[in-house]
């Protein structure tokens, strides 16, 4: 997959507009390469923690007792401010559905719906928290793009081991399935193994290692039994950490011990099949390796 920058994939796709008030618009609101538009970003992330921690402060009954009419125009103000923002962002691309529509778009829309459905349907406040997506921002505000080659070998290595991260997962439901049904039937239904779903809810905890202490074993085989299960469940945490690790290697392996670097800011560790710098977005030299 070649890498592109950010602000290049945005320009192809949503359009920058024409010079004039639209162009400003457009490198206030998307480009954080400026002044500007850095601060601009960084306004709106405060915005954003701001507006999360009156939804919280709110969700806490005595401080929604004393203080809910200042949350509620707190909220209306962040909301309208938002709405103000994503207005801007539509009208100076050139292709607005296509913002709308791509993945920051959808989030920004479903930052500032939950307010206006809340007149109707005052359960859907709490919703608003779904605004802690557009924090994902901050990897473009603050040059972390470079962490995305991290995050995609990752995603490689959970997809290339998801035959048998399914397997593990499939062997550990029927133990769970067979020892749920053991003591359901080892036993006595008033300590609380009532049935076998219960039982293999239990059977879930232990073998996780959570252990709620709702349902116990009582009798000496069961306790046993138990004891079985957790030191199984300790050791089976283990495995899906393996699995996704030794894929890790072998990504690395197949990918060479070479890195690349950009001859221009000369950051290193691109990937062999990346086109552009994760840094600042410069040709990559074909087949360029990392400096000694």
């Amino acid at each position: 997959m070649t890498q592109i920058p950010a602000n290049s994939a945005a320009i192809e796709r949503w359009g920058r507009p024409l010079p004039g008030w639209r162009l400003k618009l457009y490198n206030v609101v998307f480009e954080s390469d400026t002044l500007a538009g850095r601060r601009f970003d960084t306004w709106l992330i405060v915005l954003i923690l701001l507006s999360l921690v009156v939804v919280a402060a709110d969700s806490v009954e005595p401080l929604h007792r004393q203080h809910g009419a200042l949350f509620t125009v707190l909220e209306w103000i962040f909301t309208l401010v938002f709405t103000l923002e994503y207005v801007a962002r539509l009208v100076c691309v050139r292709h607005p559905w296509r913002y709308a529509t791509s993945f920051f778009g959808m989030v920004d829309l479903l930052a500032i719906l939950p307010t206006y459905l809340a007149l109707l349907f005052p359960e859907l406040h709490a919703l608003i928290d779904v605004r802690v997506l557009r924090l994902l921002r901050v990897f473009r505000i603050f040059k972390l793009t470079a962490y995305m080659t991290e995050y995609q070998a990752l995603g490689q290595a959970l997809a290339a081991s998801r035959r048998k991260i399914l397997v593990f997962l499939s062997a550990v439901l029927m133990i769970v399935v067979v020892m749920g049904t053991v003591m359901y039937v080892v036993e006595d239904h008033q300590n609380g193994f009532s049935s076998i779903p219960v039982s293999i809810y239990w059977a879930i905890t232990t073998m996780t290692t959570v252990g709620f202490g709702d349902i116990t074993p009582k009798t000496d085989l069961g306790r046993l039994i138990a004891s079985m299960m957790m030191l199984l469940g300790w050791g089976t945490l283990a495995v899906p950490t393996g699995i996704v690790t030794s894929e890790l290697s072998a990504q690395r392996g197949r990918a060479g011990p070479a890195g690349r670097h950009c001859a221009v800011c000369t950051t290193e560790g691109h990937l062999p099949y990346a086109s552009y710098c994760f840094h600042c977005g410069a040709p990559l030299a074909p087949g360029s390796s990392q400096p000694s």
